[in-house]
């Protein structure tokens, strides 16, 4: 369970987050690929001051072994928020799995599934909290 104080710092860095995907899409529009809208984010995050790291590698750690495979999560934000691009007709089921996953595996309360390809992007966004 996350405990109040943790929601609130999450909250601020969720609304940070969107604030800078919204200035994103308005500057491009929906249709482009999915490392253009991530490489612009990620402009507007750092001019935020909003610390991140991109295409972050992790690996998979299977009944307590590390094994060869990793898996790569398009944005780490504060450490502590998961955010996974999209730039697809619909979010899927598989989509949303893969934010449920990479949130267990990392041990992240909070997680933003972004799809671009929308003509309004708040339509295009899937907040989702574990716990």
């Amino acid at each position: 369970m996350v405990d109040q104080e943790t929601l609130s710092y999450l909250n601020k860095i969720s609304s940070k987050i969107i604030g800078a995907a919204i200035e994103v899409h308005k500057e491009l529009g929906p249709g482009l690929l999915e490392s253009v809208y991530e490489a612009c984010l990620c402009h507007e995050l750092k001019k935020q001051g909003v610390s991140f790291d991109s295409q972050v590698d992790l690996p998979i750690i299977y009944k307590g072994e590390i094994t060869d495979k990793t898996y790569r999560v398009d944005l780490l934000v504060e450490n502590c928020v998961i955010v996974e691009l999209k730039a697809v007709d619909t979010i899927s089921p598989i989509h949303e799995a893969q934010l449920f996953t990479y949130m267990k595996l990392l041990n992240i309360n909070l997680g933003l599934l972004i799809n671009f390809n929308v003509e309004i992007l708040k339509n295009g966004i899937r907040r989702r909290i574990l716990g």
